[in-house]
């Protein structure tokens, strides 16, 4: 395995690989792979092909709709780079193209290299997903027994949640993946809720986060509302939570009512498909059961949203 060199164009690939003790041979990473934090000092040799970082949540939301929708990719691979770093190994997805490169980017990588490396395709829609592109993942790099060491324990820690909260009242909760417009939860959200004991019948399980509109949420009247804008930290997310203020009858939800609006990390626990999901679990847990589960991560994980 001493010429094993790795090139991950996903975040959650990037998490994956250091997890199963592979960061000397990590050669590559995207310009958003920032966990572990040492893996900020590899090579960068994907970046956006967009200028995001002074738009507001919905031109953002425009600006990628519409490149998306003229076939063009939101993320470019630096050929140049990716040539330097020669890289054995190359982990790319088809799943989300707002998430990191997929398929086009792939290939046109490949037609630039010699020798060409092997491809690993990660696209999970759930849980089992993750777990099992971890054991792929282990297969291909002579990490399996890791692999499955972390797979075991990353279980084991969801039958816990599930054993105490089938024993409670599940909570009407709503999981919103992004502000303006609403977004619900796709993918392995609505599981991950059903096993903190909580209920969302908006989210979509194992497929991508859909646009919805307001009155929906307003129908649901959620006890429990959580602001997890995809990408973003706590504080962004706080940031973002203010928007929703304006929306017709905010003050009449229950979630709001009961001071029961919460921001979260959903870049460390909730958009990545990666191990972190765990946490995130544990994470939902607490918010929604917080007489049953404590929480005993990073206090800076999630904020009450003012009210």
């Amino acid at each position: 395995m001493s010429d094993l060199r790795i090139a991950c164009f996903l975040p959650a690939a990037t998490e994956m690989v250091c997890d199963l003790g592979l960061f000397d041979h990590l050669v590559g990473v995207s310009h958003e792979c920032d966990y572990p934090a040492q893996v900020k000092t590899k090579p960068v040799v994907v970046r956006c092909a967009m200028d995001l970082a002074s738009l507001s949540l919905q031109q953002i939301d425009e600006a990628v709709s519409a490149r998306m929708g003229q076939g063009q990719s939101v993320y470019a691979v630096d050929e140049e780079a990716i040539k330097k770093v020669k890289p054995t190994l190359i982990i790319t997805q088809d799943l989300c193209q707002v998430c990191a490169p997929s398929g086009n980017e792939a290939t046109q990588a490949l037609r630039t290299l010699v020798p060409k490396p092997e491809f690993l395709w990660q696209t999970p829609h759930s849980f089992d997903n993750v777990l099992a592109d971890l054991i792929a993942l282990g297969e291909k790099t002579g990490t399996l027994d890791k692999a499955r060491q972390l797979a075991a324990q990353a279980q084991a820690r969801i039958d816990a949640v599930k054993t105490k909260s089938k024993e409670l009242k599940p909570k009407k909760v709503f999981f919103m993946e992004w502000v303006d417009p609403i977004y619900c939860g796709g993918h392995w959200i609505p599981e991950m809720i059903g096993w903190a004991g909580g209920v969302d019948n908006i989210s979509k399980p194992n497929v991508d986060s859909v646009r919805i509109p307001w009155d929906d949420v307003l129908k649901l009247d959620p006890e429990v509302l959580i602001v997890s804008p995809c990408g973003y930290n706590t504080q962004r997310s706080l940031e973002q939570a203010e928007l929703l203020k304006t929306r017709p009858h905010w003050n009449d939800l229950q979630a709001v009512k009961n001071k029961r609006v919460y921001a979260v990390d959903g870049n460390s626990y909730f958009a990545r498909p990666a191990l972190r999901l765990v946490d995130g679990v544990e994470l939902l847990a607490h918010l929604i059961h917080p007489e049953v589960f404590d929480w005993k991560g990073r206090p800076e994980a999630f904020a009450v949203v003012s009210l």
